[in-house]
C-alpha cells in the first residue's frame, strides 16, 4: 500500500507457500494510481514467478554477449538467406563492417563455398539443426583480396514463440576460424603421403632392368595427387636441346623420340636449365589461355606447370615436367621441393650421360 504515496515504481520479491506445501518465488512491481482529484486511489500490481523472469534476462543477456563479446563469429540468417544481424567477431572473419554486411546476398560475400553454405542453411530450416558441427572451406572477398579460411560452423532453426505454430525466423549461425590448425593437418598428411609415395616408388623402380621403365614407374608414383601428367626431357648429345624420354601416364601425349622438342627460346623448361632450379607457371585467364599449353608442347588443357632441374652427379641431365588441370590450384613452393626431390631420383635412374 505504500506504493500509494511514493513515485514511480516498487519492486519486491515474495517468498509465498502454495496450498500443496511448494515454495514459490514471485517478483512484484507496485505503482500508484491516482484519482481524478490527484489523491491516491489505488495500486496496480504487476507480477510474476521470478524463475520465469530470470529465464528472460538470460536469455536477453546470452544474446547480447553473442552480439557483442561472443569469441566465435554470430550470423543471424533470414529465411531469405541474407544476414539480418551480425556479431563484431564474425564483421572481423568478414572483413566488412557489421552494418555493411546487412541484407546482402551471400554470393556477393563469399567467392567460394557459397553453394555448400547456403545448402546447409536451406537443410537447417527444412530439416532442424545437423547434429554435430560442420567445417566448411571459402573463399571471403575482402577489400585485400580473397581469402581461403575454414570455419568450423554449428546452425540452429530460429522459430517465434509468439506465434501459435512454429513460424520459422531464419538460421542461427555460429562459426570458427580454424584454418591455421587444420592447414597445419593437411600440410602433415600431404608431407607423410608423399614421403611413403618416394618410399614406395624407390621399391619398386629398384626391380627394374630398364632405366627407362625404373623413371617412368617413378612418375606414376609421383603423379598420385599431385598432378595430371608428368613429362621427362633429357638433354641431347650437343647439351642444349631436350629430347621427350618418357611421360606419364603413357598415351596421353606423343610417345617419346629421338627428335628434339621444339621448345621456343625462353620456354620454362630452359628457364629451369638456367636457374638450375624449378620453374611455376599457369596459364592466364580468358580467351588468352587457349593454345597456351598446345604452343608451349604441353598437354591440352595445361593450366598449371611445374618444370624442375634434373641433376645427376653434378650435372644438369634434363627437365621433369608436372603439369595440373584448371580445376587443380597452381603449385606452391612446397609442391617445388617435392618435385625438386623426385626430379634427383629420376635423374639417378637415368642412363648417365657421356
Amino acid at each position: 500500500m505504500a506504493a500509494q504515496h511514493v513515485p514511480g515504481r516498487q519492486v519486491h520479491e515474495f517468498a509465498l507457500l502454495t496450498k500443496d506445501g511448494g515454495r514459490v518465488l514471485v517478483r512484484t512491481q507496485s505503482a500508484g494510481v491516482p484519482g481524478a482529484d490527484g489523491k491516491p486511489a489505488g495500486v496496480y500490481c504487476a507480477f510474476s514467478e521470478v524463475h520465469a523472469q530470470i529465464d528472460l534476462e538470460r536469455s536477453i543477456a546470452l544474446s547480447e554477449a553473442l552480439m557483442d563479446d561472443a569469441s566465435w563469429g554470430v550470423v543471424l540468417v533470414d529465411v531469405d538467406l541474407r544476414p539480418a544481424v551480425v556479431n563484431a567477431q564474425a564483421a572481423t572473419a568478414f572483413g566488412s563492417g557489421r552494418t555493411v554486411l546487412l541484407g546482402r546476398p551471400l554470393g556477393e560475400l563469399l567467392a567460394e563455398g557459397v553453394e555448400e553454405l547456403e545448402g546447409a542453411l536451406q537443410h537447417v530450416l527444412a530439416e532442424g539443426a545437423p547434429p554435430g558441427p560442420v567445417e566448411l572451406w571459402v573463399s571471403v572477398r575482402t577489400a585485400a583480396g580473397v581469402r581461403r579460411r575454414c570455419w568450423r560452423s554449428g546452425f540452429l532453426r530460429l522459430a517465434s514463440p509468439l506465434a501459435e505454430e512454429p513460424v520459422p525466423l531464419g538460421v542461427g549461425w555460429l562459426f570458427q576460424d580454424i584454418t591455421e590448425a587444420r592447414q597445419a593437418e593437411l600440410d602433415t598428411a600431404q608431407l607423410r603421403f608423399r614421403s611413403q609415395q618416394l618410399h614406395r616408388s624407390g621399391r619398386a623402380a629398384g626391380e627394374c632392368e630398364d632405366p627407362a621403365e625404373a623413371a617412368s614407374v617413378r612418375l606414376d608414383y609421383a603423379l598420385a595427387g599431385f598432378a595430371e601428367h608428368a613429362l621427362i626431357d633429357v638433354l641431347a648429345a650437343d647439351g642444349v636441346r631436350l629430347v621427350r624420354s618418357a611421360v606419364s601416364p603413357s598415351g596421353t601425349v606423343p610417345a617419346p623420340g629421338t627428335i628434339p622438342v621444339r621448345y621456343e627460346p625462353g620456354h620454362p623448361a630452359f628457364q629451369a636449365l638456367d636457374r638450375l632450379g624449378s620453374v611455376r607457371t599457369s596459364a592466364p585467364r580468358g580467351a588468352a589461355a587457349q593454345g597456351w599449353a598446345r604452343a608451349r608442347q604441353w598437354p591440352e588443357g595445361a593450366a598449371h606447370v611445374l618444370c624442375t632441374v634434373m641433376r645427376c652427379r653434378g650435372r644438369s641431365v634434363g627437365i621433369l615436367t608436372f603439369l595440373r588441370g584448371p580445376s587443380r590450384p597452381p603449385f606452391d613452393r612446397a609442391d617445388a621441393a617435392y618435385a625438386e626431390e623426385v626430379a634427383s631420383r629420376v635423374a639417378a635412374d637415368l642412363p648417365f650421360p657421356e
